[in-house]
């Protein structure tokens, strides 16, 4: 029995690391760059390149470059107290050390107007007793706060992208209709030319950077 406890807190502990990358994708900004990269790649017209792989890994170094006042905050947090799963209590003493910086981190990013429609919704949802001391702060808030509101972000970047590529495939296809070449497939065309204007205004380092900066 005396062992009980440690054995509940490893379990929990593998849990943890098992859902480590979905922690990643949904609590960084992973989720942001990802989905812009993929719109930017299906605005060009390329059906795999870059292949995924490459995206997905080019998002996880623009993350982790982001991410790295948080991670070194939670390192400095963890080694002043060092993670303990010999028991319940210690285990959430030491999730309890990373939890505030994780907690500014969503707040930082999660829209007002989200958190507290997820607040309001509690009242339509979850019963009395169980909505009775939450509070728009609370990590069941934050979560999807931020993660719709960094799918908005990325939508509204995404659409901003996607426009002048759009225009390019609707003159393409306009003057192929105007010279009767209707038999000719404008992606032909246009697929040329809109990698000559992602080329020529440096479209991928431009990318990340304000990828970056709207973290500032």
């Amino acid at each position: 029995m005396n062992d009980a406890p440690s054995t509940v807190g490893l379990i929990i502990f593998m849990t943890a690391l098992g859902l480590l990358p979905f922690i990643i994708v949904t609590m960084t900004a992973f989720l942001k760059i990802s989905v812009v990269m993929f719109i930017v790649r299906n605005a060009l017209g390329l059906q795999q390149t870059p292949p995924t792989l490459v995206l997905y890994s080019i998002a996880l170094i623009l993350t982790v470059f982001v991410s790295l006042p948080l991670m070194e905050d939670v390192s400095n947090r963890l080694s002043a107290q060092p993670l303990d799963v010999s028991s319940l209590d210690k285990l959430q003493a030491s999730a309890n050390v990373v939890k505030d910086p994780v907690k500014a981190h969503l707040m930082r990013y999660a829209k007002p107007g989200e958190r507290q429609f997820f607040l309001s919704s509690t009242a339509r949802i979850w019963p009395e007793s169980v909505r009775a001391n939450v509070k728009d702060d609370d990590f069941i808030i934050l979560l999807p706060a931020f993660v719709s509101s960094e799918l908005t972000r990325a939508f509204e970047i995404g659409f901003l992208l996607f426009l002048p590529f759009l225009i390019i495939d609707i003159i393409v296809s306009n003057i192929l209709m105007a010279m009767g070449m209707m038999m000719v497939s404008p992606t032909l065309i246009s697929l040329p030319l809109k990698l000559l204007l992602f080329v020529a205004v440096d479209g991928w380092s431009r990318l990340m950077h304000g990828l970056i900066l709207s973290y500032g």
